[in-house]
């Protein structure tokens, strides 16, 4: 494959990012002009601040082709476009061969949720500590143990296991606190979600681990559990408090993450006229909050 690498102003992005798509570029990404200098500029996506803009004030658009005459092809149109006086061909190079499949497995080694509670993916052995292991690949959805949120929620659920009748999964994504509460002894788990990927993950997951869930959209979630959890982000968990906290059966847990430190107290507030929330574990910035409904007299 040869990589072509065009710099140009913010402004032109993506209109150029478009144009190499549309004349069959295999892929094709955006990086900052000036990283690794005194003027390099980071965008962030952080929940709850501006979204990140399409690009740098001065941008480098990679794209993939198959031969090195289809690169040159495809440079020379776009620079023929009136809109392209800005552009300009940093480099037409080949991309050195590699597998692949290996180094994208090799950046996924097993995590450790507790001294006895792993996840591992399907290429590597479980370390002989693991008691218990969930088998999980990177995928379609979110959820594979290494950011901070999930492992808080997998930490929570194995030091708590219990065998809890019913189970709430809100946005499941790759089903993978379902089924860690599949592994520590949940028995009906309702895992729910509206992206149709998160769904096909969650039901691929579950059978690679042999656990059953009840994947489906969030109507399914019906009556009340022991358990309900939520990973998503603190915007929706704001506007999802009254319906998740009318899931919590008396005497439940309900436990919320994909909360930054910062929006602690925006959540409490959200979810007081319900239930009472509290910071119950933190990483990186990230907080878990968990809440037990209290048991009617």
């Amino acid at each position: 494959m040869f990589e072509l690498a065009l710099v140009c102003r913010e402004a032109d992005v993506e209109i150029v990012s478009d144009a190499l798509m549309e004349i069959d570029a295999l892929a094709v990404s955006v990086e900052d002009a000036d990283a690794d200098t005194d003027t390099e500029h980071a965008l962030f996506g952080e929940p709850g601040m501006p979204a990140p803009k399409a690009g740098w004030q001065r941008s480098v658009v990679k794209a993939l082709f198959p031969s090195e005459p289809e690169a040159t092809e495809a440079v020379t149109l776009i620079l023929a476009q009136d809109w392209a006086g800005d552009v300009h061909v940093q480099a037409i190079q080949a991309v050195p061969e590699q597998d692949w499949v290996r180094l994208t497995q090799s950046q996924f080694a097993p995590v450790e949720i507790t001294a006895e509670f792993w996840i591992v993916p399907s290429w590597h052995e479980a370390p002989p500590q693991a008691r218990r292991v969930m088998r999980l690949d990177p995928g379609l959805a979110f959820g594979t143990g290494t950011h901070p949120t999930t492992r808080m929620c997998l930490r929570w659920i194995a030091t708590q296991a219990r065998p809890w009748p019913r189970v709430l999964d809100y946005g499941c994504g790759s089903g993978i606190l379902a089924i860690g509460a599949a592994l520590h002894g949940a028995v009906q788990i309702d895992a729910v979600d509206i992206d149709p990927a998160a769904l096909t993950s969650s039901q691929d997951n579950a059978e690679a681990n042999h656990v059953q869930l009840n994947v489906g959209s969030p109507e399914r979630a019906q009556g009340e559990y022991p358990l309900v959890v939520a990973n998503i982000l603190a915007s929706p968990l704001k506007l999802l408090a009254p319906l998740l906290c009318a899931h919590v059966a008396p005497g439940g847990d309900l436990i919320l993450a994909g909360i930054l430190s910062r929006q602690a107290e925006e959540l409490q507030a959200a979810y007081a006229p319900w239930l009472s929330l509290q910071v119950a574990d933190e990483e990186d910035g990230w907080i878990l909050m968990t809440a037990r409904r209290p048991v009617q007299a």
